[in-house]
């Protein structure tokens, strides 16, 4: 291949023109209703949601963020208490320990990136209430051994599910083991609204009623409230989009797996490395990232011939200024470091054609002098 070929990383415009029809259809439906919040919209989604996860219960909210904290806070977590997580995840993961009034306890990964299950029973203290694996790119974390730490020391399981919609681990949907997840619908997940959006899912029915009522100001009727809580309400329009999206699922993540298994075929791998899909995974791709050498000399060469990629994300989030409190230094944490400097997300959604995927295999394979 010769000729320059521009591959870009982001398709929400691309997206927009595959689904016009049917997204201004959802538009004419709700607002023509002049109904917006908590309205049959709502109820809709978060019943074929929780269906689609196998879960009892899927509450819509305002962020996966706002998930994060609701299901910490609804499992009775708070101030003093420890929560077992990764340093390979978005702040949001942190930050949500954080804002309840726990301290996050971080244990390195393993080469996939996802938390390390051999290394969390040395972290457990007297003060550990939960542990919170992240799902990362859309990779189960492994939940037989980390639902087995959990019973033997009595431990909750939260799920940072933000990235797993379309995503199973021994045919079990992300987010359905825990004792509750959080769900990410930001605008570049496989799952996506207009804007922000999250769901938390639960079996547990008295941490799904505290969370109704926490959403929407502790109200229990318009006169009457029980809790004082917040305003974190999946509006009306983004749950009649998320319902029409939810349809599609399946067939976005098997777009992008289809392009990733392109990329496993066409790379050589080496000093780039595309970590393996394991036989109990099924990955659903919010992301395809790398661990490559030269990084980001890879990243500019890429730039250079007409290919977006992006670093995802390169500091562990006990390195972040904002982490210096929680006493970790460079060095804690090793395979998560080391990691951090080499990743990089290629593009994969569901819009490119093979002839894109086959150019960027080709540039990536000539800078390693392939």
């Amino acid at each position: 291949m010769s000729a320059s070929i521009k591959v870009p990383f982001i398709d929400l415009k691309q997206r927009y023109e595959e689904e016009k029809e049917e997204l201004l259809a959802c538009v004419e439906r709700v607002v023509s209703q002049g109904h917006f919040v908590l309205t049959q919209e709502v109820n809709e989604f978060e019943e074929q949601a929780a269906k689609y996860v196998g879960i009892k219960h899927i509450i819509g909210l305002n962020s996966g963020t706002d998930a994060l904290m609701m299901a910490l806070w609804a499992n009775g977590i708070g101030k003093g208490d420890e929560v077992i997580t990764t340093p390979v995840s978005f702040v949001a993961t942190t930050g949500s320990i954080v804002h309840v009034g726990a301290t996050p306890v971080y244990v390195d990964v393993r080469d996939d990136q996802n938390i390390d299950p051999a290394k969390i029973e040395a972290a457990i203290t007297s003060r550990t209430k939960a542990i919170m694996p992240v799902h990362w790119i859309g990779r189960i974390a492994d939940m037989d051994a980390l639902m087995s730490i959990a019973k033997r020391h009595n431990l909750l399981v939260i799920e940072d599910a933000a990235q797993t919609m379309g995503a199973y681990y021994n045919g079990k949907h992300g987010g359905s083991v825990g004792h509750a997840a959080a769900f990410s619908a930001h605008p570049l997940k496989n799952l996506n609204a207009l804007g922000d959006g999250g769901f938390m899912g639960t079996n547990d029915d008295d941490v799904a009623r505290k969370v109704r009522l926490y959403r929407t100001h502790g109200l229990e009727s318009r006169d009457s409230c029980v809790l004082y809580g917040v305003n974190s309400r999946l509006d009306s329009l983004n749950a009649e989009v998320l319902k029409f999206r939810l349809q599609r699922l399946k067939s976005v993540v098997d777009r992008r797996r289809h392009n990733v298994a392109l990329y496993t075929k066409l790379i050589k791998q080496g000093p780039i490395m595309i970590p393996a899909e394991k036989p109990q995974e099924h990955n659903s791709y919010v992301m395809f990232i790398t661990q490559a050498d030269n990084r980001d000399k890879l990243k500019d060469y890429l730039a250079e011939h007409g290919i977006e990629s992006l670093v995802y994300y390169g500091t562990a989030l006990h390195l972040h200024k904002a982490a210096a409190k929680l006493g970790y230094k460079k060095g804690d944490f090793p395979v998560a470091e080391r990691q951090c400097d080499r990743v990089l997300a290629l593009p994969h959604h569901q819009h490119l054609n093979e002839e894109q995927i086959a150019y960027v295999a080709e540039k990536v394979n000539k800078f390693y002098g392939g």
